[in-house]
């Protein structure tokens, strides 16, 4: 299983179709973390922090083009309103010319075929031609408030932690929240981010990989310093939401669907990904098989 993972962690969910962890749609990991010396009290102060991060930092969008990479459950895909990829697919020559004009280096579109632009793909979008993409065709991008704390340039190497460290701008904006991720029970951290969504917009429901090809669960924590995002793991044979609520900390297995309620505000959450120390495994362990 790797990482002296539990064999019993991949058993599935009893009554549904999600694979989950140690047999539960998603693991609460408050107490968890207490038992590791991990305090969350300074949740509320990190708020203070994100909220004049936000208002004074750029930031980006993600998540624009779930259906054309084939991520969605069948039932859901159009939710994902207007894919990026599938504008890009059918751009004439003179509006490809336009999104060319919008990147940050055209030079590096010499050649380049539209399959190979976006997230995951060789050549990243800029944020003027997100900007373009949304109100010229209505792209959906349904994280708009998007702020990469530790960059990661492709999902799969989320856990690598070599060689990662927080940008110059998480440093000087969100020092308390990266004083805390440095705390948690983590060899090292991969990745980080702050993952906002514009009031009513919904996270559209995805999954990060193959469930028949998963060895073990990625390791990562989510850390909600308020309540309001009602991230849902998705059982797509029963048409079932298993909402995350009442958790200020959470793991669940990302491999299977899950996405966010929309509501009528601004909410976020801290994602942190990397590789879990085996005594904070062996807690995780301890508590939920």
């Amino acid at each position: 299983m790797g990482r002296g993972c539990d064999a019993n962690i991949l058993r599935g969910v009893p009554g549904t179709s999600l694979t989950g962890l140690w047999g539960q749609a998603f693991l609460p990991l408050d107490d968890v973390l207490a038992d590791a010396g991990i305090d969350l009290g300074d949740l509320g102060a990190i708020h203070d922090e994100v909220c004049l991060a936000y208002a004074s930092l750029p930031v980006d969008y993600t998540g624009g083009s779930h259906r054309s990479m084939g991520i969605m459950p069948p039932s859901r895909v159009g939710e994902a309103v207007v894919d990026y990829l599938e504008v890009l697919r059918a751009l004439p020559p003179a509006e490809w010319q336009t999104f060319v004009s919008l990147a940050d280096d055209p030079d590096d579109f010499d050649d380049v075929d539209p399959a190979d632009v976006g997230e995951e793909r060789s050549v990243p979008l800029s944020r003027r031609q997100m900007l373009w993409l949304k109100v010229r065709f209505g792209v959906y991008f349904p994280w708009k408030g998007y702020l990469e704390l530790i960059p990661n340039q492709k999902w799969t190497d989320k856990a690598t932690v070599e060689g990662k460290r927080f940008t110059r701008a998480a440093r000087t904006f969100l020092p308390r929240t990266c004083a805390l991720v440095e705390r948690l029970p983590f060899v090292g951290v991969g990745r980080c981010n702050i993952m906002g969504l514009e009031a009513h917009d919904h996270g559209t429901v995805h999954r990060d990989g193959e469930p028949d090809e998963q060895e073990a669960p990625d390791e990562f924590i989510t850390l909600y310093p308020v309540a309001g995002k009602r991230l849902f793991v998705w059982d797509e044979e029963h048409r079932l939401s298993h909402v995350v609520s009442g958790s200020r900390a959470v793991w669940f297995n990302d491999f299977d669907y899950h996405g966010v309620e929309a509501a009528p505000f601004f909410r976020y959450s801290i994602r942190v990904d990397g590789v879990f120390t085996d005594a904070f495994r062996a807690l995780i362990g301890e508590r939920y098989q």
